[in-house]
């Protein structure tokens, strides 16, 4: 197949659907390497298209329809609590859409997670758990996370919450 027509195939892939698609299975549809797949999609995005990368793979749009309303929320944990913050975001219907730090020297750095259920947040946790650092870390665990929830009265709850534990900078 062409390289422009299959760019063309996976751009419209993207464009039809609302949750992340690895590029494995990308790969697999086109009838390709993965290894092709992140080199379409790094010649796309230079073209001008906003495709994201996740843990649980690219997407176009990183606020799914189910999502009505999106909050920033600023953190302060140590790794230990990661686990716990995430689970008060997912388990009151909250969508884990990024993490954002103010490094010193790079400015914001941004890293989209899409976490919305118990399973990705184990599999994102067990990624770490690998050896790589938190982003959280190169701020002394300060971060902020944009949520995605169906309501106010959601992100409410997720505050409300994250303040208890002691996670939310007032």
């Amino acid at each position: 197949m062409e390289a422009k027509k299959r760019r063309q195939l996976l751009l419209e892939k993207l464009e039809s659907i609302f949750e992340p698609v690895t590029g494995a299975a990308l790969a697999k549809e086109l009838g390709v390497s993965r290894q092709i797949i992140v080199g379409d999609i790094a010649i796309l995005r230079a073209a001008g298209r906003e495709i994201y990368a996740t843990p649980q793979g690219y997407i176009m749009s990183l606020k799914p329809q189910m999502n009505n309303v999106v909050a920033k929320f600023a953190c302060r944990h140590d790794r230990e609590k990661m686990a716990k913050e995430l689970a008060i975001i997912i388990d009151n219907g909250g969508k884990v859409l990024d993490v954002i730090v103010e490094h010193s020297v790079y400015g914001e750095i941004k890293a989209n997670l899409m976490l919305s259920s118990r399973r990705e947040m184990e599999e994102f946790l067990n990624k770490l758990s690998d050896g790589a650092e938190p982003l959280s870390m190169v701020t002394g665990g300060v971060h902020l996370h944009t949520v995605g929830a169906s309501s106010r009265a959601v992100l409410a709850n997720i505050e409300a919450e994250l303040k208890a534990e002691g996670i939310l900078i007032n």
